[in-house]
């Protein structure tokens, strides 16, 4: 599965997609290969306001219950309601269709302090196996 190139990753395995004010989140394939089996994913309503480093959503799988932060601040717009009634597109598409939730930034620099591909691959070789 390759990692897309022009997102941006922070060391808690969530990325990010800049397209211009708004922001695709989700998590990486690493995140979902060590969640296991998930099978359930909890949305924010769109509307909500999110912070830096806030809890946007969490996702829950036989193993344990992770949450998904923000790495940006802004407003949630859309949340990617086909994953309530299929939580597996997170393991299956984790880049595509399971993204997560899009949020219109207040201020898209904070992406400049998040990881490039070749940084965060670059962490994953020290990253805990799990």
């Amino acid at each position: 599965m390759s990692r897309p190139d022009t997102a941006r990753y922070t060391e808690s395995h969530e990325w990010a997609q800049l397209d211009g004010d708004i922001v695709t989140l989700g998590i990486t394939d690493f995140a979902v290969e060590h969640l296991g089996d998930i099978v359930f994913v909890d949305l924010p309503e769109a509307g909500t306001e999110l912070d830096v480093g806030e809890t946007a959503c969490e996702i829950e799988s036989v193993k344990a219950v992770g949450e998904v932060y923000a790495p940006v601040a802004g407003t949630i717009e859309a949340v990617n309601e086909g994953l309530a009634d299929d939580p597996s597109t997170l393991a299956s598409e984790p880049f595509g269709g399971g993204w997560l939730i899009k949020i219109r930034v207040s201020d898209a620099s904070a992406l400049e302090s998040l990881m490039d591909l070749a940084a965060y691959e670059k962490h994953l070789e020290s990253a805990d196996p799990g």
